[in-house]
């Protein structure tokens, strides 16, 4: 489709510094930050950026092409959209405003189980095509739910998560409030009414809410109730009898998101899984670990033949998704750059954003003389 940029924001930074302006700080702060004190989220993209394309400027190029085969279906790019939580509190109807850009733009877009709208709206907008990110509940009949749901709704892949058996250390969101339970101070309500846009427009739609799991809610319960009723419904930690089951139920395509070790990526394969996303959650859970691009390339070398290697974390424009490809990816996905768009632009915000990626990327391309995307990695400069 046409792409059209907006040229006020014509870059990911931009977007970035608009919606800082755009929203409260402490919704800002949640976007933008990772855990303790950001070593690994400023390391995530830095190290990205070292990697190094090689152009062929003298060869002959009858143009590059975009498109990618996943999982069966091929995609107008090589990226997509994380899952991503509380969406809602970032920018009124976020999700829904991506997953329709996505879908516009034939690129997949991933629910996460704590986003603001409901499996079942999701696959209304993108008419059955989405992927959806599993959070492992506790009770396996609120997992079984949540899953036969998904596959009713038509979902493609289900995405479960490795990378959470606790929840990350972000002094930020301690500080405002965000952690759970929440709670509303009076400084958070001070940024509220200096974002009168934001304040409006979330009146109108409503308190940001766990759509998916509404079933499983009791009523009334106040932010405090639901933070403890969270904590004991959901459990982060998954192990290879808790994936068995969800591989035997699941019908279609099974990712492993949060894979940051050869080790788990050879345990994936054994359970039979279909993918995996070699990601440290955007820098919001360990400090301590490597970048996530730092185990892709021996992932990728090892079983890039026996299962499909995707990457998140970090990733924040065309180049870096050039450079990840370069490394040894099938697949990029990218959340935060997504969330700066929305809230930078609202609902023209996921069109806007996905057009500057592509834009960018293709530009890349053609630079470096690179005809599709899996020619990526014959243009990796190597020491």
């Amino acid at each position: 489709m046409e792409l059209t940029i907006d040229s006020r924001f014509p870059g990911i930074d931009d977007l970035r510094n608009r919606a800082r302006q755009r929203i409260p700080g402490f919704a800002f702060e949640y976007l933008d930050g990772g855990c303790n004190e950001d070593v690994n989220l400023i390391r995530n993209t830095a190290d990205i950026r070292e990697i190094e394309l090689i152009p062929q400027y003298l060869t002959k190029h009858t143009g590059s092409e975009m498109k990618t085969e996943l999982f069966g279906h091929t995609y107008d790019a090589p990226f997509g959209i994380c899952p991503i939580g509380l969406q809602g509190l970032m920018w009124p109807g976020a999700p829904d405003i991506l997953a329709k850009a996505a879908h516009q733009h034939n690129i997949p877009f991933i629910l996460s189980t704590v986003s603001t709208s409901s499996i079942e709206t999701i696959a209304e907008i993108t008419e059955g095509h989405f992927w959806f990110q599993l959070y492992h509940p506790t009770e396996d009949r609120v997992r079984d739910d949540i899953i036969q749901r998904a596959e009713k709704a038509g979902c493609e892949a289900l995405v479960i998560l490795c990378d959470v058996p606790t929840f990350g250390y972000r002094p930020r969101d301690i500080r405002n409030g965000l952690a759970m339970p929440p709670k509303m101070t009076l400084k958070n309500i001070l940024q509220i009414m200096t974002r009168p846009e934001w304040a409006l427009r979330t009146l109108f739609k409503g308190q940001p809410t766990f759509d998916t799991l509404k079933p499983y809610t009791p009523e009334g319960l106040n932010l405090k109730q639901l933070g403890l009723f969270m904590d004991k419904t959901f459990s982060g930690r998954l192990n290879e009898e808790k994936i068995k089951p969800i591989r035997d139920m699941w019908p279609r395509k099974l990712v492993l998101k949060g894979v940051a070790s050869e080790g788990d990526a050879q345990r994936a394969i054994d359970l039979g899984l279909d993918g995996i996303i070699v990601s440290n959650h955007g820098g919001r859970q360990l400090d301590a670990g490597q970048s996530a691009i730092k185990p892709l390339a021996s992932i990728a070398e090892k079983y890039g033949d026996k299962i499909k290697v995707m990457m998140d974390s970090g990733i924040r424009s065309g180049p870096d998704i050039a450079r990840t490809m370069a490394t040894g990816a099938d697949f990029t996905f990218l959340g935060r750059t997504f969330m700066y768009g929305v809230a930078a632009l609202g609902a023209k915000g996921g069109l806007h954003t996905i057009s500057i990626l592509k834009r960018q990327l293709q530009q890349v391309m053609e630079q470096i003389c690179c005809e599709k995307v899996s020619d990526f990695p014959k243009h990796l400069f190597q020491d």
